[in-house]
């Protein structure tokens, strides 16, 4: 192996396409340097971000001296800063042959497995670096950021907490604590996190977000200057997201529903104008979701271990994922794309988007008993041998049809909840960045029309699923009779009554959704009918919905047609 891993162009075809241009031809200029010398080089100008003379130094190491582990690991986090997660596993993969006892490369190769959408191989990996016996901090808070993301909140925790004794000044190792500890219900221990957090950095706006979000108990008035502060010098998008919507937060908790709604505007102006959201390509993913044949082939995997929660995102999933998780043939796993990977790997369709129109067109076409199988093996991790688990992944909603093709015993639960609620709470919801399928969130008008788009996809659903696999259910019914709600609930899951359903908040299990607080305390009302507060500032959206026929000009629902079926 070793000579194959030497000369220019092997390790220039390592990295070529992860640059404009490859940097092989400045490696010369540091011939004859030791290889300790290179090594660290390389090491700081990485940690500088200087990536063009530590990829020099580092493609020297191998030039020079043949396969090195250290030099490997340079590429490999060069590779990953220039979003090639792919590439830079496939070099971690050599640097691991040459020091498998390595806790680091497992860690950062797991990282790069989660990137490209690959959790079955993350987990062995992650699993490997905590075998391995992690020793520095960056090492530990990686672990745990990837077992988050996988979903093991509380195995992260400790990992993280470890990351800030070992180097407590760093502020992100702290918010990573502090989120972890969230989703597992310790807030106190997570408002201290970020509070630490925002002390070593004051512009770590995330950290003050994040404590706004706890609640008013965490939040003073010196917090309240802070932010104001803060975002008066934003420089970026994603600042003025974070710390509009806390400010937005603080206000509505003190019932001032126009500032609220300022904020708010603000928090999401840059981001809107940035990412200039089409409308049209909405319609297009979903009427490739509706595109389904007739009748549907289903020719999947027949287990019913699967529940599928389902909805737009904040009309309670949440809730009913905890209501279907205190019962005790149930595991909750959470948040999983996992259907939406596989689906898209067995597609074979170009790009990185799982749910877009191509994918979802190509994906009546796959084997469907093959896609059921691959999704249960995907869970296994997480749920194990449980008699049932539910997938709370709202998104969902997208892939009734290619879920219940492949899944047919599966069964798919769908929130439905006041369109007017729905949009506002999509409206203040500060969503992840990352993923551009929530980019019409940005928009009072798209958040409408994205409703609308929605309403029509569940319509067909109803009309082409059988009734016993697709359900829906209210979010406002489950709070005006819990009991009742309930027990059709577990009826439709095939599910035994069981009391414990009815204490859902009691629960234990880790909670990583915007909802991480309000589903540790019993049922509560207060926020059916919020879009009052802000009727006038939402006339675009109620003028968007008026139209389409969910709402009539005074602002009620016209057609929960869905409640009589």
């Amino acid at each position: 192996m070793g000579e194959l891993l030497r000369g220019e162009h092997a390790f220039g075809a390592i990295l070529r396409p992860v640059f404009s241009r490859t940097f092989v031809s400045g490696a010369f200029c540091v011939m004859n340097t030791s290889k300790g010398a290179l090594i660290d080089s390389a090491r700081a100008d990485l940690a500088a971000r200087r990536f063009e003379p530590a990829h020099r130094s580092a493609l020297a190491v191998l030039q020079q001296y043949g396969a090195d582990a250290e030099a490997f690991f340079v590429l490999a986090m060069i590779a990953l800063e220039h979003d090639n997660a792919g590439k830079a596993a496939e070099i971690l993969d050599r640097a691991i042959a040459l020091e498998p006892e390595d806790a680091r490369l497992h860690a950062h190769r797991a990282r790069c497995l989660l990137i490209i959408n690959r959790q079955d191989l993350a987990w062995s990996a992650v699993r490997e670096a905590a075998k391995c016996g992690p020793r520095d901090a960056l090492t530990f808070d990686t672990i745990g950021v990837v077992l988050t993301r996988l979903g093991a909140h509380a195995e992260a925790v400790e990992l993280f907490e470890t990351a800030v004794a070992q180097n407590p000044g760093d502020a992100n190792f702290y918010y990573n604590l502090g989120a972890s500890r969230q989703f597992s219900g310790d807030f106190d221990g997570a408002a201290e996190a970020y509070r630490q957090a925002t002390a070593i950095n004051p512009d770590l706006f995330k950290a003050s977000s994040a404590l706004v979000s706890l609640g008013r108990k965490h939040v003073d008035a010196a917090l309240e200057k802070t932010l104001e502060a803060s975002i008066a010098k934003s420089a970026s998008s994603e600042s003025d997201l974070h710390l509009g919507h806390a400010l937005a937060r603080i206000c509505e908790d003190r019932k001032d529903f126009v500032a609220a709604m300022q904020w708010l505007q603000r928090a999401k102006h840059r981001k809107c104008e940035e990412t200039r959201h089409d409308a049209r390509e909405d319609s297009r993913v979903f009427a490739a979701a509706a595109n389904m044949p007739t009748p549907l082939p289903v020719r999947g995997e027949g287990s019913d271990r699967p529940i599928f929660v389902v909805g737009m995102p904040r009309t309670g999933t949440t809730l009913v994922d905890r209501i279907l998780g205190a019962h005790s043939d149930v595991e909750m796993a959470g948040e999983l794309s996992n259907f939406s990977i596989q689906l898209k790997r067995l597609a074979r369709t170009p790009g990185g988007f799982v749910m877009d129109a191509p994918t979802l067109e190509a994906g009546w076409n796959v084997d469907f008993q093959a896609l059921g199988q691959a999704y249960e093996q995907s869970t296994d991790n997480l749920v194990g041998t449980a008699r049932r688990f539910t997938d709370k992944m709202p998104l969902n909603f997208m892939f009734a049809g290619h879920i219940h093709a492949a899944l047919p015993n599966a069964r798919i639960v769908c929130l439905r909840r006041h369109p007017l609620d729905t949009c506002l709470s999509n409206y203040r919801q500060l969503f992840a960045t990352s993923f551009s399928y929530y980019n019409y969130a940005y928009a009072l008008e798209h958040t409408a029309r994205y409703f609308l788009e929605f309403d029509r996809l569940m319509t067909f659903w109803r009309e082409h699923l059988p009734a016993d696999r697709f359900m829906e259910i209210g979010y406002e019914d489950i709070i005006a009779d819990q009991e009742g709600e309930t027990r059709r609930l577990l009826d439709h899951c095939g599910l035994g009554w069981e009391e414990a359903c009815l204490d859902f908040h009691q629960q234990d299990a880790a909670v990583a959704t915007a909802s991480s607080v309000q589903v540790r305390q019993p049922l509560y009302s207060s926020s059916i009918g919020r879009w009052k507060h802000y009727r006038d500032a939402l006339e675009p959206m109620i003028s968007v919905l008026e139209a389409g026929g969910v709402i009539d000009a005074d602002g009620e629902w016209l057609r929960p047609v869905w409640k009589q079926v």
